[in-house]
């Protein structure tokens, strides 16, 4: 059973069309982050689905039931949002149980849920603190236990890690991965940082104006995107254009940098090709390509230092620029320095056309 459908959302505001036929489906106990730069409507979808925009054409349903008609607080959803929207008058044990004082709970059973809440996000013995006297990640903690206490058929976070500092954010990604696994609510997590999408979620969703660009669980979208601005967005990587040859009984070749790649049966039938590697995966020795080897000659431009790896800024024939990483540790190259690249065809992607 799907946990959330989205079918054909549009929604323009302004006049501008902010969706256009958002379509998808979570299912029950999945964790998908919904992931695009600023403006693609990613924040939009969230809002929809949670009642507070309402789409001009198409239907969201929660477990299968369609809840266009209902009302936010009707809709049985957990919601997390940036500035985590405590009040600043209550204390953690009161924001957190603010959800059950409203659907009535009793006192004794508010106490119980409330301490259970607060215990799965490790806040135990700070119950009584008010925000202003908690870190940022402990004012997430808590905004997380009051989306969590109302026992949510779905949880929504946006953006909920954008406020903490790097570290700290690294530490609540390992939370926030715990807690979905000990709770296993359906939730959908929407995020412009590609590292937090494809760390915390079972599946992504890249969205680009308005529209849903690919979906597909992180490893397959970061090794093997069917469009290039879906690679382009999720990580750093390498284009160019090639050519495809014949060879033999084998399949084809592509020429690229004045040297063969053997794509195999993925080189297709068109005799122009572009194509797409990430720079860790680009091999890169000192010295002469060596003949028949599938490697090309470059110079190393500039290095720049990423702490434990170094990008290798690296310029080819006819002034085509291509990156590497290489561990820092293992560094004994140079700026000026010739080198012989390798484009391994495992880790190479044909796209059937260009970005739009």
């Amino acid at each position: 059973m799907a946990g959330v459908e989205l079918d054909d959302l549009h929604l323009s505001l302004g006049g501008n069309p902010v969706l256009s036929g958002v379509s998808l489906r979570v299912e029950d106990g999945e964790c998908l982050a919904l992931l695009g730069p600023s403006g693609c409507g990613k924040t939009t979808t969230l809002r929809a689905i949670a009642g507070f925009v309402r789409p001009s054409r198409g239907s969201v349903r929660i477990r299968g039931e369609p809840i266009d008609a209902q009302p936010p607080h009707r809709r049985n959803l957990g919601l997390v949002f940036q500035d985590y929207a405590l009040f600043p008058h209550m204390t953690a044990a009161q924001n957190v149980g603010y959800g059950l004082r409203m659907r009535g709970m009793p006192r004794g059973q508010i106490r119980e849920a409330v301490a259970r809440a607060l215990a799965l996000v490790r806040l135990d013995g700070l119950d009584e603190r008010y925000p202003a006297e908690m870190s940022g990640g402990q004012r997430q903690r808590v905004a997380l236990a009051r989306a969590i206490v109302i026992e949510p058929h779905v949880l929504l976070l946006d953006e909920p890690l954008g406020a903490l500092d790097r570290k700290l954010r690294d530490e609540m990604q390992v939370e926030l991965k715990r807690l979905h696994r000990d709770l296993g609510i359906t939730t959908i997590i929407v995020t412009h940082d590609q590292e937090e999408a494809l760390s915390l979620s079972d599946r992504v969703a890249v969205m680009f104006r308005g529209r849903i660009a690919a979906v597909a669980a992180p490893t397959e979208l970061y090794r093997r995107p069917h469009r290039e601005d879906v690679m382009a967005f999720l990580g750093r990587a390498n284009f160019f254009d090639a050519r495809r040859q014949a060879h033999g009984a084998s399949g084809h070749h592509a020429t690229a940098f004045g040297a063969a790649i053997d794509l195999g049966a993925r080189a297709g039938t068109r005799a122009s090709l572009r194509v797409g590697i990430r720079p860790e995966h680009v091999e890169v020795r000192p010295g002469e390509p060596e003949a028949g080897s599938g490697e090309f000659a470059a110079v190393i431009v500039d290095i720049i230092y990423r702490g434990s790896s170094a990008e290798l800024l690296l310029q080819a024939g006819e002034g085509q620029r291509i990156s590497a990483d290489a561990p820092a540790t293992a560094m004994s190259l140079q700026s000026g320095d010739s080198v012989a690249v390798r484009l391994p065809a495992d880790h190479c992607v044909v796209f059937d056309e260009r970005s739009t």
